[in-house]
């Protein structure tokens, strides 16, 4: 007997992991959230050679946190204060968002890190230390909690990072905390194409919080027809 499918299935949310000792890690608070929203939560390979196949397959994807990129690859020197993401992670992330050109409709967010090489990957620029340029830096690091503003609202986010765009290269500035840090950006010409600095999956504000995870798969159950 064949599959019904009449049955409309559950969003495919794909969430990328880190690699630390050739391992792969990701927060269950990640897989929570997603799974929370109507998602069915999937922890991605991390290998360069799985990419097509991944874009084809996806119905959403989450770039998640985790430590600092290496900026060689984007024609400047790595900050000596950086506490560097693996290669393999960031070479795979990066073709995730070249791959995801060929579907602007799948729904991506970003999340801290995930932001960030959105932002690169769109031509931006990144501040590599906010101690050195930021007299309220420690506002943003720590897990603590500030206020944004902006195109997506207002509310009280939770942080944890101590570096952040200063410019979104092709990409649109879409909140930003009281400080003028960077908080939000996203693409005008896609359905759901966004990155926040800080953590939707460990915010309680409802609208900043899983608010993001919900608008992620309304907008993949969109994509899937």
């Amino acid at each position: 007997m064949g599959m019904d499918t009449s049955i409309p299935t559950t969003p495919l949310i794909g969430i990328t992991p880190d690699r630390p000792q050739e391992q792969i890690e990701v927060r269950s608070t990640y897989l929570d959230a997603v799974r929370a929203s109507g998602g069915l939560p999937v922890v991605l390979s991390g290998c360069l050679q799985d990419v097509p196949a991944i874009i084809q397959r996806l119905d959403g994807l989450v770039l998640t946190g985790g430590d600092d990129p290496i900026m060689e690859a984007f024609g400047v020197p790595t900050h000596p204060k950086a506490c560097r993401i693996d290669a393999c992670r960031q070479e795979f992330e990066l073709a995730l968002l070249e791959a995801v050109g060929t579907r602007p409709e799948l729904p991506v967010l970003g999340v801290c890190l995930g932001m960030q090489l959105m932002g690169l990957h769109a031509g931006g620029q990144l501040d590599q230390h906010l101690p050195d340029t930021l007299a309220t830096a420690a506002d943003h690091a720590d897990g603590r909690m500030h206020s944004i503003e902006g195109m997506l609202g207002s509310g009280s986010v939770w942080s944890r990072h101590r570096q952040a765009l200063v410019d979104p290269g092709s990409l649109q500035v879409v909140a930003r905390a009281g400080d003028g840090v960077i908080e939000a950006i996203a693409s005008p010409d896609r359905p759901m194409y966004l990155g926040v600095q800080w953590h939707p999956e460990r915010t309680d504000d409802l609208q900043m919080g899983m608010g993001l995870f919900h608008q992620l798969v309304d907008h993949a159950r969109v994509e899937q027809g």
